[in-house]
């Protein structure tokens, strides 16, 4: 069965338009969930609206939403009145402006959904514009209403469709250096940072998402397959907790001979040290030929 669209409309190039379908690239059906239960009785539970002054609980069709202007003071919204807000991005993605998706940092980028056209006569209108974005490699921005709110997109081509994702705005991003810049400056060495240079070889690999395999959620499975059977909650055993590094050039040494590069990291021990002495030696060298020049 097909994934049922979250978002049905068009996108635009100019002049050129196609309807499009946005679809949810993430799934959680699979995921275990809970349920609230009384328990007493072992039913299940319904969260109710009650009324935060008299206590009692709202008949059907009594709640209605309110936007707070001043303490206490509340403007009655409908939700006919939010759905009758329309705006150009409510039902069309305009491809404002094109970039390199490299240029946009990690930290704007949100969630994806896949691209596709949303009817045969579609098809070809959808197939020249990413065509054209494949050939010029290029991402596109433009604005779209998703659950209530406007968000700025990028949109990319990916195989015979392409992916959209939303991005966060600036003023919601924390920026790196709120947090980054209570980090101390630290002198490293260079046969240190060579050692783990060679860790990092001894464990390149190729990604492949289908081998991340998430242990919690098996730990979950467990204990419910466990109580299902009448049986007591499996006692796990807790994983010993990393300690700080007091001697770090030997812990580096200790990994990578764990790794199997022993052999690599005698040679590279040797290679930094006359890296070492090749760096004290060209300051001398460099200051020689200036004398020199002057």
């Amino acid at each position: 069965m097909a994934p049922r669209p979250a978002w049905k409309g068009y996108l635009k190039l100019s002049l050129v338009t196609c309807a499009i379908e946005l679809t949810n690239v993430v799934t959680h059906a699979e995921k275990v969930s809970f349920r609230i239960l009384n328990r007493k009785t072992g039913n299940t539970v319904r969260r109710i609206y009650v009324d935060a002054e008299t206590g009692k609980p709202l008949e059907e069709g009594d709640e209605i939403k309110g936007y707070e202007v001043s303490d206490g003071d509340f403007v009655h919204i409908e939700e006919d009145e939010i759905e009758a807000v329309e705006i150009e991005s409510s039902h069309t993605l305009g491809l404002d402006g094109f970039v390199e998706k490299s240029s946009i940092q990690q930290i704007y980028l949100d969630t994806p959904y896949y691209v596709s056209p949303a009817d045969e006569v579609s098809e070809e209108a959808f197939a020249v514009i990413r065509d054209a974005m494949a050939a010029k490699k290029m991402a596109g921005l433009a604005r779209i209403v998703l659950y209530n709110r406007e968000r700025p997109v990028v949109i990319e081509p990916l195989g015979k469709g392409m992916v959209l994702t939303t991005l966060r705005y600036d003023d919601t991003v924390r920026q790196p250096g709120t947090v980054f810049d209570e980090i101390k400056a630290a002198k490293t060495d260079d046969e240190m940072i060579d050692l783990a240079e060679h860790i990092i070889d001894s464990k390149k690999t190729k990604f492949d998402a289908s081998k991340f395999d998430d242990r919690y959620e098996d730990a979950l499975l467990e204990l419910i397959r466990a109580k299902k059977a009448g049986k007591k909650a499996p006692k796990a055993k807790a994983p010993p907790k990393p300690s700080n590094v007091v001697n770090l050039f030997d812990a580096l040494k200790k990994s990578l001979n764990a790794e199997g590069g022993g052999k690599a990291g005698r040679s590279s021990s040797k290679a930094s040290s006359a890296r070492t002495k090749a760096k004290a030696a060209a300051p001398g060298r460099r200051q020689h030929r200036s004398r020199k020049s002057a």
